[in-house]
């Protein structure tokens, strides 16, 4: 693993956030035995045309040599790689996807971002997904009239997983009742709240939106969610919502007047089948799912209500008096896409255009369930909301060997495949060599959420907290759904969304497992290069990985392992690893002259605190 290293972190680029035009200095260290090099430099693809900019030698380090070269940021998103040839000649390149000796795709190339930057307290939150009808309920929800549509359950209730009930059973969980459990996610030290659906529809997930105009009376109203945005601002939590942009609710104002007048302007918001041209239910859906009408955004009416502008849905909620710190959006990949046409480019630079203009300190991450690199290149969506990245790759190296996957949402049906270490790093790497690099700090680390199972469902013997560990540790914004601090289990999405089993803390079952959340939430807190610093893997072996988290001010090396086992790497890619801090965990680390060895009796998720990096100021 002693390799070339660069990544997008302050390290080795001058500036994150360039503007087109300006030149950014990007640095590369080699290992000093590498070999001695006759040229070293960057291959930019400006206007898609190969540009080489010859790399200055810096010095010595640390038994690193360290060059620097100059990349002029000519597109909105500048690709570069790194070329090395030895005096041997031989020819190295080094792309996001790793070293190699032949040329790498454009695909895998480092990326510097012209376009507007994520607010700068994104990469350090540290989030967690509430579905408000399981999560509390307020004295105040015992006073609501239930619609007709609804199913009502007690709170002990089990989750009815067959329809009707999957849909409508109601647990009563509101937004007071969100309000009042504030001081949990304090005491989780959460900083960055996000609510799935507020506004009414027909089901309890509320993703069939009856209108965008107010929010749910059944959670309590827009006042409701003033109230809690500001508790939680005044806790230093942050609080995003949840909107559908590729459908609404067939129940939505604007669907119902389209189906009762064809001359109707809300006929444009859809896909209505010409007549005698109808199948299905005469209109386009999400899936073939006639409760989930799909939007048609050729509409400029559409746009300018829900999109577009001050007056429109997305912004209204980022505005007095609700204060919103930002979106999730739902079906993020589908959006504007059908058949031939592909609108999605433009649906969501207008959606952070018009959050620009309201409240630019707002975040803007987009739900996409399968290899989301091609939508999120930095124009719009800050980070993503996916699986291939980190979910699908850690539940295959994590779990029992041939666990169901339950059909779960992002996951395939059947049987979730089994990896071994250098498998689930092969899979990380490649989906995150997609993403420019503030974009990965910006995408969710989610171990699950309420479209999958729950994790800890199938997880092996102490693998819940190996996983929650990487999910602090690795690039991204760790997420909780909620529950999982309890250590719920759920066999789908629909069986994850659990209420919430309050008054359970002190449970022997319960009691080491909020620990482990808090732990390591403190972790992910008390060390800063954890959100923002650079990340080099140092042993992949099959049943451990272990990699160091780099900054100029601290290093942090991580080990997480599935088994009990020893991995052991080149003492020179860590060669001040005798002098480590344990911060983490329960592992041993040896080190030599010429080895460091990390050891654990079982599964582990261990870390140590080292200095910063010995690297030439800039």
């Amino acid at each position: 693993m002693l390799a070339p290293h660069h990544d997008g972190s302050p390290l080795h680029v001058s500036d994150p956030a360039p503007a087109l035009g300006d030149t950014v200095r990007v640095r590369l260290r080699v290992p000093a035995a590498f070999g001695c090099l006759e040229w070293v430099g960057t291959r930019s693809n400006p206007n898609r045309e190969p540009h080489f900019s010859r790399a200055t030698l810096l010095g010595e380090a640390d038994g690193w040599v360290w060059w620097e070269a100059p990349v002029e940021v000519e597109n909105p998103v500048h690709h570069y790689r790194w070329l090395l040839v030895g005096t041997d000649g031989r020819q190295h390149w080094l792309s996001q996807l790793g070293l190699s000796q032949i040329e790498p795709r454009d695909d895998d190339d480092f990326r510097l971002v012209a376009h507007d930057p994520a607010p700068a307290w994104a990469a350090s939150s540290v989030m967690y997904q509430v579905f408000p009808d399981r999560f509390a309920r307020s004295t105040r929800a015992d006073e609501r009239e239930l619609p007709e549509w609804a199913i009502p359950a007690g709170w002990n209730d089990p989750v009815d997983p067959l329809p009707p009930g999957r849909s409508h059973q109601v647990y009563g969980g509101d937004l007071d009742g969100v309000r009042e459990r504030l001081d949990h996610l304090v005491d989780l030290g959460v900083d960055l709240l996000y609510l799935t659906p507020v506004f009414a529809g027909r089901s309890n997930h509320r993703y069939d939106a009856a209108n965008f105009d107010a929010v749910d009376d059944l959670l309590g109203g827009d006042r409701a969610l003033v109230r809690l945005v500001e508790a939680a601002h005044a806790r230093g939590i942050r609080v995003i919502g949840d909107l559908t942009s590729n459908h609404s609710g067939h129940a939505h104002d604007w669907f119902r007047a389209a189906s009762a007048d064809p001359a109707a302007p809300e006929r444009d918001f859809y896909f209505f089948h010409e007549p005698g041209l109808e199948r299905g239910h005469g209109y386009e859906s999400w899936l073939g799912v006639p409760s989930l009408p799909k939007f048609n955004w050729r509409s400029l009416e559409l746009r300018r209500r829900f999109i577009e502008g001050p007056d429109s849905v997305v912004a209204r909620y980022l505005q007095a008096p609700f204060h919103l710190d930002g979106w999730r959006i739902d079906v993020a990949n589908m959006t504007g896409r059908l058949g031939g046409e592909d609108l999605n480019a433009e649906v969501r630079q207008t959606i952070r255009r018009t959050m620009l203009d309201v409240n630019p300190d707002t975040i803007l991450l987009g739900e996409s369930t399968n290899d989301a690199a091609g939508d999120f290149q930095g124009d719009a969506w800050h980070g993503a909301m996916t699986y291939t990245p980190f979910t699908r790759p850690v539940w295959s190296w994590l779990q029992e060997p041939g666990s169901p996957a339950g059909g779960g949402i992002g996951f395939a049906l059947g049987r979730v495949p089994s990896y071994s270490g250098p498998e689930f790093h092969a899979a990380h790497t490649r989906f995150t060599a997609g993403f420019p690099w503030r974009t990965r700090l910006a995408t969710m680390n989610a171990l699950d959420t309420h479209d999958t199972p729950r994790f800890a469902t199938n997880a092996r013997p102490g693998a819940a907290e190996v996983a929650f560990g990487l999910a602090v540790s690795l690039p991204g914004i760790p997420v909780i759904w909620a529950g999982d601090e309890f250590g719920l289990t759920g066999v789908d999405g629909e069986a994850s969304r659990t209420p919430m089993p309050w008054d359970s803390e002190a449970d022997a079952a319960v009691a080491p497992v909020l620990d482990a959340y808090r732990l390591l939430v403190a972790l992910r807190r008390s060390h800063p290069v954890l959100a923002t610093g650079g990340i080099r893997w140092l042993a992949v072996a099959d049943d451990a990985v272990a990699f160091v988290r780099e900054s100029a001010s601290e290093r942090v090396l991580v080990f997480a392992a599935r088994a009990a086992t020893t991995v052991s790497f080149d003492a020179a890619a860590l060669p001040d690893a005798d002098v480590a801090t344990r911060v983490y965990g329960g592992g041993r680390l040896a080190a030599s002259d010429a080895v460091v060895s990390l050891s654990t009796d079982g599964a582990a998720f261990v870390a140590w605190r080292l200095p910063g990096v010995d690297a030439p100021v800039w």
